[in-house]
């Protein structure tokens, strides 16, 4: 059986994550570096679809540097010991017009079974000669799940960070 190779083109792709900050407000972050692949039956049918994905945890940037050093430091994604964020053995399933992505996420030795929903965007040639496709990903974890248990409480009572982190990425693939 013939099979379609797609790999992420990461200057058309971004991975976010949301997160409550004091409960009243949401700090967002991107992982700056990241890379992944899929192998589907044929270009247009991604039903079944085998995903790989992984990001860099030194790439995390929230836009305040601190902040930055902090989620990469042993309180919570301990770079220095787990240097990547994985998603393996994931399968995008249809589900109507859309699509379901499960698989195994590894975040600081972690691994836990999670699913995310996914929009397939379309598919598209560019001007290049290269077949596209797009789309859009998202979902929500536990933080603490993965072990990421850093926690603070203000003088009022109120939780530093959120346990729930959601996920969105803006995927293109580029066919290999």
């Amino acid at each position: 059986m013939s099979t379609t190779k797609w790999n992420i083109d990461p200057t058309h792709s971004e991975v976010s994550f949301k997160v409550k900050h004091l409960v009243i407000s949401t700090v967002t972050g991107y992982f700056r570096s990241f890379e992944g692949s899929a192998e589907s039956s044929d270009e247009k049918n991604f039903d079944g679809a085998k995903i790989e994905f992984s990001a860099e945890i030194d790439s995390i940037d929230t836009n305040q540097k601190d902040r930055d050093t902090h989620l990469k430091s042993a309180d919570f994604f301990d770079a220095a010991t787990n240097p990547k964020l994985k998603f393996a053995n994931g399968i995008l399933v249809k589900k109507g017009e859309d699509y379901v992505l499960k698989g195994d996420l590894t975040m600081r030795e972690t691994t836990l079974p999670v699913e995310f929903a996914v929009e397939l965007g379309g598919i598209a040639g560019d001007p290049y000669g290269n077949t596209k496709a797009g789309f859009e990903i998202t979902g929500k974890v536990s933080r603490k799940a993965f072990g990421l248990t850093w926690s603070a409480v203000t003088e009022a009572g109120s939780v530093v960070v959120g346990d729930e982190v959601k996920i969105i990425a803006s995927i293109q693939l580029v066919k290999q």
